[in-house]
């Protein structure tokens, strides 16, 4: 029986054309059902588009359609994949721009921190209308998360939802190639075993062809070439001694440790975060020359004539063909709940960990417990995040304040008095999106 896909957010056109290729690309859903939604009714178009060159590119029996009626797409799907952003480049612009003014300087701003929690409240209620359709008219569809901040979102939806929803993120499969190209590997004879919480996960184990492989790394960082690559992530493995998931551009966000100063932020952030050319707010930089160039280049693209058809490094499509495709049972790190899976964090957080996908669900493999320097600096992100959760679900902006007084770059360059202010500023320039707070002030 055909298969139907659902695409909430498919104006994100690089991952709905990523995603529709790795999809396609499995026997189980050459002649699946694609349907694509989007507010956008003209990048909905686009998207419409490119899933249609990818079908005939790869002569595939697929049908695609594009609506703006969200329950239209959702109805009947076995899977869905959200990739939503709620408020364009113009609102959260504001979530990098009003914590600088206060001297905390921000790389990417879409995980965690103010920028993270401010983008995570204002998309929690879109999350909840998309939840709730997809109970109305697709209870039983896979669902697979890539908006962020993901630890928030998936945390907030599994305390309001019994929907099958899980977070996926390339940063934990990326990075393990990453050290593979290092130390001179093939990536096929790689296993891990990673945990943490989404960006802030640190391999526990690499081995290559069942070998202990970090000595091979902490050879590789010695190397020019790759310590100019990754100056915060790898000054964060030497101090900690377990490498981590996410890349020095985020990273650097992250911790007390490299975004407090001038001298830090030009030592560490400016010449190897990966996030070329490494420098104050860089994706905020990015996004505002798409809003001029992405059309350009993917007319470019639809242009073209020759597709890549080949399977890309995403989970998402692995995970259906477990689960209802040809049930081949694939491994991941997957976004979920901490029900004891990481026994050093608290139950309840939203965990990144090892996983199984099957024809009988995602079900986490064992049990962890994370290294006790690691356990500190994730537990209290964790415990932001949850915080910042709680203050979506009670509608509670004084949580909000809270939960950002602990971040910990902007602690360690803001007084709580600053802090005060600087989170009055943005509940003043989200307030649009926060109708379902009992109140703004703080």
């Amino acid at each position: 029986m055909r298969k139907k896909f659902a695409f909430i957010g498919a104006g994100s056109l690089d991952f709905t054309r990523g995603l529709v290729r790795d999809i396609l690309s499995f026997e189980a859903f050459r002649d699946c059902e694609i349907s694509l939604m989007d507010i956008d009714d003209r990048r909905l178009e686009y998207a419409r588009k490119g899933v249609q060159k990818i079908i005939e590119a790869g002569r595939y029996d697929a049908a695609v359609s594009a609506t703006l009626d969200r329950k239209v797409a959702l109805k009947g799907a076995d899977g869905v994949v959200i990739t939503i952003l709620q408020g364009g480049v113009e609102v959260w612009r504001h979530d990098i721009e009003i914590p600088m003014k206060y001297g905390v300087d921000i790389c990417v701003g879409d995980t965690r921190g103010p920028s993270g929690i401010f983008r995570f409240l204002r998309t929690a209620p879109a999350m909840l209308e998309i939840l709730r359709d997809i109970e109305d008219v697709c209870p039983n569809a896979v669902v697979l998360n890539y908006t962020n901040p993901m630890a928030m979102l998936v945390s907030y939806m599994q305390s309001q939802s019994g929907v099958n929803v899980t977070g996926l993120c390339h940063s934990v499969q990326g990075t393990a190639e990453l050290l593979a190209e290092w130390i001179g590997a093939d990536i096929r004879d790689v296993e891990y075993t990673c945990a943490g919480i989404n960006h802030q996960a640190f391999y526990l184990e690499y081995k290559v062809c069942g070998q202990d492989a970090y000595p091979m790394i902490w050879k590789a960082i010695e190397r020019d070439d790759v310590a100019r690559q990754e100056l915060v992530r790898i000054e964060m493995f030497r101090h900690l001694k377990y490498f981590p998931t996410e890349s020095s551009g985020h990273n650097s966000e992250y911790n007390p440790w490299f975004r407090k100063r001038p001298d830090l932020i030009e030592k560490y952030c400016t010449h190897g975060t990966q996030w070329n050319p490494g420098e104050h707010a860089f994706i905020l930089k990015e996004y505002l020359v798409l809003a001029d160039t992405w059309e350009d280049e993917y007319n470019a693209w639809l242009k073209s004539e020759n597709i890549d058809l080949q399977r890309g490094e995403e989970y998402a499509s692995n995970i259906f063909n477990a689960i209802f495709g040809d049930n081949t049972p694939y491994k991941f790190n997957a976004n979920l709940k901490n029900r004891g899976y990481i026994t050093n964090i608290d139950d309840g957080a939203c965990v990144e960990v090892p996983a199984l996908a099957s024809k009988y669900g995602i079900t986490p493999i064992g049990r962890i417990t994370l290294p006790p320097q690691l356990a500190i600096m994730v537990g209290h992100s964790s415990r932001i995040e949850e915080l910042a959760v709680r203050a979506a679900i009670e509608g509670d902006p004084e949580k909000v304040f809270q939960a950002i007084l602990f971040d910990p770059l902007t602690a360690s360059v803001c007084s709580m008095e600053e802090i005060h202010s600087m989170v009055k500023k943005m509940f003043e320039q989200n307030a649009p999106y926060l109708g379902y707070f009992r109140s703004l002030k703080i």
